[in-house]
């Protein structure tokens, strides 16, 4: 059975794509912080992980070590927004969403790259934040630019292992984190969006199914975003 790692992958679109990737046969260990995660599945392990927190992905990736000796997909998920003011962001929230969007994914990659076969996959969630620069969010969307960066980097990293190494770049998503959004946000959200809509998380799923299943798309951030910034 190949194995696969989704980070925040116990709610919307990691959880969207864990469940996916139980469809194809893995069997998933996810991240997760927050409430506990009490949903039953066979063979998906939700393992309570801060990324913040250096010490507890390498717990992470010690425990997954001592329970497989491939890794054959990576969903690089978890990420962090802390909204204030540019003036207003500490030292402290820079550090934590850097931390958790890029810092503890590299960490992850390099770490099981020695059991990662050939032919494996490596998908990131990326951003419109990463493209689109948003004055409440300036540090998310720094971290989701430095994930895109990433995502071209590793390209060189596994040349020649037939691994591919994408991002897909939603646009604004029915997850739980965006219907706590106020109503006339959304309309204006809406009013951008030629669409005019949020994107499912099914939709965005069969982004990250496509990458699964075509072996020459590699190096690509694929912008899933509804015509976003469209006017």
């Amino acid at each position: 059975m190949k194995t696969a790692i989704v980070t925040g992958g116990t709610s919307g679109i990691g959880l969207g794509v864990a469940k996916m990737l139980l469809e194809k046969g893995y069997q998933v260990f996810a991240t997760y912080v927050g409430p506990d995660f009490t949903e039953k599945m066979s063979h998906f392990e939700a393992i309570k992980t801060d990324q913040t927190k250096r010490e507890e992905v390498y717990n992470f990736i010690n425990y997954v070590k001592s329970k497989t000796n491939h890794i054959d997909c990576i969903i690089c998920n978890a990420g962090l927004s802390i909204r204030k003011p540019f003036t207003e962001t500490t030292d402290k929230d820079w550090d934590a969403q850097m931390e958790v969007a890029v810092n503890s994914h590299y960490i992850m990659i390099r770490e099981f790259y020695p059991i990662i076969p050939e032919g494996s996959r490596i998908i990131f969630t990326g951003s419109q934040m990463g493209l689109h620069p948003h004055a409440t969010v300036l540090a998310y969307g720094v971290t989701k630019s430095a994930v895109h960066a990433l995502v071209k980097n590793l390209v060189k990293e596994f040349d020649g292992t037939k691994t591919t190494v994408n991002a897909i770049v939603p646009g604004f998503v029915e997850t739980p984190w965006q219907k706590e959004k106020p109503e006339n946000i959304k309309q204006n959200i809406y009013n951008k969006t030629a669409i005019h809509r949020f994107a499912s998380i099914d939709e965005i799923v069969d982004a990250f199914r496509f990458c699964m299943d075509n072996p020459f798309v590699n190096g690509s951030l694929i912008e899933v975003n509804g015509g976003y910034c469209y006017k």
